[in-house]
């Protein structure tokens, strides 16, 4: 099964053939039970493709071809540059067919293209690479003991892991998973969101014309209900990533706990400051706030989305960053178009929960500064949204809203500010915008969060460690941590002269 999407704008005009059946063991094949659901295009609600859904016994199969392969043409059976050799092509596949996969994007989670393609196709790209180029130099080390002992430590994989990824980065948070767990030499069967599974499948062929073996990469579109808590509950998968909402991530810990104690690793929901000191360049700081608040329309776990703002600069600051939001707000709309900044919520359900916490904050007699309502008529667009005369017990200051809805916070002192951003049960992330060095490290250093960004925004990379503290998660992806979590450390002691 497979759908040819025809595009015709000024941004991508051709055709894009993505098949729509599950990727098992190298093939493309039917699910067991037979079902399918629509995928909806967000900027206009209407279909644009069906793809298989997969169940527990799509998952059975997937585990077993994962095995097989590991156990005969991957895993250790395979020196690491030859992986990394592998990985390098996929990047290379990925960024001959950039273009394709920004698209989309774009069609199937509302990414204005410009963005999708510097951005999240090529923030891929540069993953892949990232984790090809480590998958020779991951090795133990000799370790002292005696003479009469030698003793070494080997890192291994895992064999067979587990993936499961959101619907807000699509294909950023799959090279996130394939790059490392690839690179150590593991064995995947993954579950992209029933929501925006388009570029997860369309990368399965990038897979095959790289030449990896069957059964290395196993992909399964469907439900977290069943493809999710199959692969959560599954006692020949022995390590599970999953990047979502906390309150998931908790039933995926819970679901290891009942079975074979798989190794767990969660990237969750953030409810992240920025913090604007008084002494902070205003005009690029706006900037910065703005990308970091309606950035990806505000579906991102690490949104700053609690506005703490120096009382000095209280003033200017609304002055100046209300014009800025309204500038996005006029530039919401296709995709496609050259000038949006600004597209839809990623579906119906996103569209409505946003909603329902924005009247949530209205009731609660906070001030709707600007926004607070459907953009169009058309798709799941919504305002960007400013929130004014908030408190810290209100739900849109307290729970992750993932949408472009900003609450916008009053302080006095750094270490009032530095109380209030740690009032949360979150620690993803955080920012902080002033120009006194000092004052800028003492506070990183203060914020309980896995990253803290200074004088910038939402600027991830992958050699650098990315992960929660507290209600946010458990690991690290990126960087050399992220090899750590996908591999497991044996200790090897020989006897090179001892007797009993």
């Amino acid at each position: 099964m497979s759908t040819t999407i025809e595009l015709n704008n000024t941004a991508y005009k051709g055709s894009i053939s993505v098949k729509t059946n599950l990727f098992i063991d190298g093939k493309w094949v039917d699910p067991a039970k037979p079902d399918t659901i629509d995928v909806v295009n967000p900027a206009t609600g209407k279909k644009i493709a069906t793809v298989s859904v997969g169940d527990k016994a799509d998952v059975n199969l997937a585990v077993k071809a994962a095995q097989k392969a590991y156990k005969t043409s991957w895993g250790l059976k395979t020196p690491g540059w030859t992986r990394g050799k592998l990985l390098l092509k996929l990047a290379d596949l990925l960024e001959r067919d950039q273009d394709q996969f920004a698209a989309l994007e774009s069609l199937n989670a509302g990414k204005p293209f410009h963005v999708a393609k510097a951005a999240d196709v090529a923030g891929s790209i540069r993953c892949i690479r990232y984790f090809g180029g480590w998958a020779d130099k991951i090795h133990g080390s000799t370790i002292e003991t005696t003479e009469q002992r030698l003793a070494y430590t080997r890192h291994e994989p895992f064999g067979v892991v587990g993936q499961i990824i959101p619907w807000n980065f699509p294909l950023l948070m799959l090279s996130w998973k394939v790059g490392p767990a690839l690179a150590t030499g593991n064995c995947i069967v993954l579950k992209p969101s029933e929501m925006t599974p388009l570029s997860a499948l369309k990368f399965c062929e990038l897979v095959e014309e790289a030449g990896f073996p069957p059964g290395v990469v196993n992909i399964i579109t469907g439900y977290g209900l069943t493809v999710g808590v199959a692969i959560a509950e599954h006692m020949e998968i022995s390590k599970v990533a999953f990047t979502g909402s906390t309150l998931v991530g908790r039933k995926v810990l819970e679901a290891s706990a009942r079975t074979n104690l798989k190794v767990v690793t969660l990237e969750l929901g953030g409810k992240s400051p920025s913090i604007i000191f008084d002494d902070c360049n205003l005009e690029q700081t706006i900037k910065w706030v703005l990308q970091a608040m309606y950035g990806n329309m505000g579906q991102s776990c690490v949104a700053g989305s609690r506005v703490f703002v120096q009382e000095g600069i209280y003033d200017e600051f609304i002055a100046k960053f209300t014009p800025a939001v309204k500038a996005l707000s006029q530039a919401t709309g296709d995709p496609f178009h050259p000038d949006t900044q600004h597209g839809p919520q990623a579906s119906q359900v996103q569209f409505d929960r946003i909603m329902g916490y924005i009247n949530a904050g209205k009731e609660a007699g906070a001030t709707v500064h600007l926004g607070g309502d459907r953009h169009g008529t058309e798709g799941f667009f919504i305002q960007p949204t400013i929130f004014t005369d908030v408190t810290m017990d209100m739900k849109i200051v307290k729970e992750e809203i993932f949408g472009p809805v900003a609450a916008i916070l009053k302080f006095k002192t750094e270490e009032e500010v530095i109380a209030l951003a740690n009032d949360t049960v979150y620690g993803l992330s955080a920012y902080v915008y002033s120009d006194n060095t000092a004052r800028s490290h003492r506070v990183a250093h203060a914020i309980e969060s896995g990253s803290v960004f200074v004088n910038l925004a939402q600027y991830t990379d992958a050699a650098v460690p990315f992960g929660g503290y507290k209600s946010s998660g458990i690991g690290r992806e990126h960087g050399e941590y992220a090899l750590e979590t996908y591999t497991q450390v044996k200790g090897v002691h020989i006897n090179l002269g001892m007797i009993i």
